[in-house]
């Protein structure tokens, strides 16, 4: 039986792609409508934001650990979150856990490495990109992370959680990431991580100056190897 996949969310659309992309993807491993068994669980994002907008990781890492605790307790084998900025709680969520997670990060890293990809253009919240969740294991494999400027960083940061995560996908919205993308290629950039789970909603490879990186997907699809894969 494949392994049954914990999701813990947070925003909206970022975890319904997220959602969508396993059960979907998984016929490819398991047949016609196949997929493992999946469960999620999410606090409300005005509870998660309040710890995110005080910097205080180390108490969003105790609501995720809630939440992990939760699907723990119903089946789940492993755990993802769809959500790249929270992934700064992990350093205290990962030693706490009652089971194993892929890591988000990591899991992008390991996309770039895999594609030869040397520097990598980093869009998302502000908290995000400000953040060493991708530097870290980007280093990890040689690979450079390139930052969009400040005022970059804080439009970004608004179309995400005014907008995107609301579910509305305005076209100034979309032609403003295009251009933060096409500054970050011309800094250098040979690819860019969409580091936001909602920003595969509005930009792919058909839009983007740059080669694009779906955190969201390429989480799901290493979900779906991990949860198929034979026991080692």
């Amino acid at each position: 039986m494949p392994r049954h996949i914990g999701i813990v969310a947070c925003s909206a659309e970022g975890a319904s792609l997220c959602y969508r992309t396993i059960c979907i993807e998984g016929a490819q491993y398991l047949g016609p409508h196949g997929h493992p068994e999946v469960s999620m669980h999410t606090f409300s994002l005005a509870e998660q934001m309040r710890f995110v907008e005080a910097g205080n990781y180390e108490g969003l890492a105790g609501l995720m650990l809630r939440s992990a605790e939760k699907l723990a307790n119903i089946g789940a084998d492993f755990l993802i979150c769809p959500d790249n900025t929270v992934h700064q709680a992990m350093p205290w969520v990962l030693p706490r856990s009652p089971r194993p997670w892929l890591h988000i990060a990591e899991v992008v890293a390991g996309e770039a490495h895999r594609r030869g990809f040397r520097k990598l253009g980093l869009t998302g919240t502000r908290w995000l990109v400000e953040s060493g969740v991708y530097p870290e294991k980007l280093a990890a494999l040689g690979i450079e992370p390139i930052r969009p400027s400040e005022a970059d960083r804080l439009e970004c940061s608004r179309i995400i959680m005014e907008e995107l995560v609301y579910g509305r996908f305005k076209p100034a919205g979309v032609a403003y990431f295009q251009k933060v993308i096409e500054r970050l290629k011309a800094a250098g950039a040979e690819a860019v991580v969409l580091g936001c789970t909602e920003i595969p909603l509005i930009i792919d490879d058909s839009n983007s100056a740059l080669p694009t990186l779906d955190s969201t997907r390429l989480l799901a699809r290493a979900a779906l190897r991990r949860a198929v894969e034979p026991e080692s």
